[in-house]
Formats: structure tokens, sequence, C-alpha cells
């Protein structure tokens, strides 16, 4: 029997990071949608992101993306932050919007691209320091679209020694998440396409360098519990990009096209005790919200990773374990899925209320007027979004 009590004490502790572009305005490659009361500068989006803690009290930080949120005073960003009662996360440095980085950024075969690249990566080490963040989030769009355009062996030898000199730079207390991704923007070639070559790239920096798993970045058939169980084992996962795919890299409402995955990866978490933030793996968001309300959006996202976490922690492992060595194949999943199958929401419901907190979210969040104020009172200026 699953002490009830406990689970809700770990849910207590549990900590969802939101992306600031996630409160931006966002679309395909096709066309920017617009919508009204979108944040207009990095301190906008910090006063949205209280707005999912405030009412989910599980998501007290939220990552900044480099130069997106550019400001002349990132002590000044980080007070703000903190007198709404939430923290600067992850700093994620761009290295895919500027002209130069045509072919590559620290994997381009031109010597002074590979050194502009490097220099924003070591500007945001600085950033990282100032804010108190805790890691330094890459993802590189480098790759090739075509055989022999370029050397595959050296782009990983440059990636490698712009990855070292990073690694050198970064305070104590902050660490380095390597994220990858299968394809695109690059189409022969990713330079990290795999947990592989991401997992090789941090074994050779240091014990600060881990594996970011970004859960749409995978080819359609990939086991992705399977990869996070073998980086919890070896003590190399450092977090995840949450987000839902059908296709691609889709960065839907994590939970939304396969909620049984979701859970299947929180078993896992769970397994290895790394729920909490205490244990280093870092529950982030990664989602761009083109058609639905941006707040709510990571709202309804936030607690999709708690249901599924709750699902988890309600699976009896010692009843488990005995069908496992027993092997009793068929008994050992029907305790699995049955685990699944409960509605947890009465649960998550009473958590809340022991939190202080409204047990509908989304509920208060409409009743609370905010998103009627924002949209009356950010009128003028630029709205951000993809590029700004």
């Amino acid at each position: 029997m699953v002490d009830r009590s406990a689970v809700k004490d770990i849910l207590k502790r549990q900590s969802i990071e939101t992306p600031s572009w996630a409160y931006g305005n966002s679309g395909t490659r096709f066309k920017v949608f617009s919508q009204p009361g979108i944040a207009r500068d990095p301190f906008e989006k910090l006063q949205d992101a209280a707005q999912v803690h405030r009412f989910t009290g599980v998501a007290p930080s939220v990552a900044i993306h480099i130069p997106w949120d550019k400001v002349d005073d990132y002590s000044k960003l980080k007070r703000y932050a903190e007198d709404l009662n939430i923290k600067i996360g992850a700093i994620n440095p761009n290295l895919f919007q500027e002209q130069e980085y045509r072919f590559g950024s620290v994997c381009n075969p031109d010597p002074r691209v590979r050194r502009k690249a490097i220099d924003h990566l070591l500007q945001c080490v600085e950033i990282a320091e100032i804010t108190e963040s805790f890691a330094l989030s890459l993802w590189f769009a480098d790759g090739t679209n075509y055989p022999g355009q370029d050397s595959i062996r050296m782009r990983q030898e440059r990636l490698f020694e712009a990855l070292s000199e990073t690694y050198s730079a970064l305070p104590a207390n902050v660490g380095m998440l390597l994220e990858y991704k299968l394809y695109e923007p690059s189409f022969y070639t990713m330079d990290i396409p795999d947990w592989g070559t991401s997992l090789v790239q941090c074994l050779a920096l240091g014990e600060k360098a881990k594996v970011l798993v970004d859960t749409g970045h995978h080819a359609l058939a990939t086991n992705i519990e399977f990869l996070v169980s073998n980086l919890l084992r070896i003590g190399r996962l450092g977090g995840f990009h949450f987000n839902s795919r059908f296709y691609g890299d889709d960065d839907l409402i994590v939970g939304a096209a396969d909620p049984y995955q979701l859970f299947r990866i929180m078993f896992e978490i769970v397994d290895a005790d790394a729920v909490t933030p205490k244990k280093g793996v870092a529950f982030m968001l990664d989602q761009c919200h083109n058609i639905e309300p941006k707040i709510q959006a990571e709202i309804r996202s936030v607690l999709n990773v708690q249901e599924a976490t709750a699902k988890a922690l309600l699976v009896d492992r010692q009843e488990l374990s005995r069908l496992q060595q027993s092997g009793d194949v068929l008994g050992a999943n029907e305790l699995f899925q049955e685990a699944f199958s409960q509605d947890v929401r009465p649960l998550l419901a009473e958590l809340r209320e022991d939190m202080g907190l409204d047990p509908d979210p989304i509920a208060a969040y409409k009743r609370s007027g905010y998103q009627q104020r924002i949209e009356e009172e950010r009128v003028g200026g630029t709205a951000a979004g993809w590029g700004a």
C-alpha cells in the first residue's frame, strides 16, 4: 500500500520551470501569430511566469533566452523576479539566428564565426553568475544538409573545443546542460543529434556537464524512458525540456499526444528517487503556444507533469517487485497500467488546498482578471516573440 501523505509531500517539493519564450508570440515556419496582452519585454515575461507559480505553487523559476531576454542590468532582472516570488532559471544562449551562423556556430569551419559563438557562450556564463542561475542550457542548430559539405569528425572536434572553453569558465555552482535534436534545421547531420552524442561530449567535459532530454527531439519509435533510465543510472541526466509531439519538434503541451509516455518517463524518475530539485534533475518546459492562451497553456503543462508524477508515485513498488521477481508478466503490467488509469485530480486538489492554493488552478486564473488586465494595459510597444 502506498502512503498518500508521503506522495503529497514529494509533490509539494516538485519544481517545474517555465520558459520565457512561452510568453511571447510564436508560430510556424509560415506565420507568427499574435495574441492580445503579450509581454513586451523580459520584465513582463516574468510577470506572466509568476502567475503560473501563483496558481500552481510548483513553478518557481523561469528560464531566459539571450539575446531575446537581453537587458542592461541582469541584477535588476534578478531582483524583479524575486519581488514576484520567482527566480531566474537556466540561461539559454541563442546561436542560430545570426547571419554568420548559416553554416553553424561553434562547429562552423570559419574560426572567426566560432570565436563569436564562444564569446556569446562566455557572456551567458557571466549572466548565469549574476542571476545565480543553476545552469547554462545549450542547444545548437549546427549541422549539414549534404554529404561532403563539411567534415563530420572535425565538426565534433570544434564542438568539443567550444564546450571545453565554456565549461572551464563555469562558476562552481553552475552546471552545463547539453541538449540534442534529431533533425532541423539541418537535415543530413545535426552535430548533436541524439543522447549518445551529447553524453560522449559530457563525459569528456566533466561531472558538471549533463544531458538535457527534450521529449520532442527523437525519432518516432524511440523509447525515451529507456534512455532516461540509463542516464539516471550513471548520474548524467541533467534535466528535461517537456513538451509533446505527434510528428517532430511540435512543442505542444506536454502529455497532449501521449500521456502514457509521460507517465512511463516519470515512473523512471520516481524509481530513481529524482523527483525533487535536490536530486539534480531539472524539470523544464519548452513549448511554443501558437494558438492557445499562453499562461493557461503553461499552467496546463505544469498540471500534466504533476498528474503523471502523482500516478508514478502511486505505483506499489513492493508489489511490483514481487510480481517481477516471480515472472508474472501480465500481473506486473496490469499493476503498472492500473496506476496510470487512476484519477489523481482529487489528490492534487487536496495537495493544493494543503498549500493554500485554489484546487483548480486554471479556473482560479480565469477568475483572477489578470488576462483581461494585461490585454488592456499592454497596448503599444512591440510584443515579444521569435527573434525578439
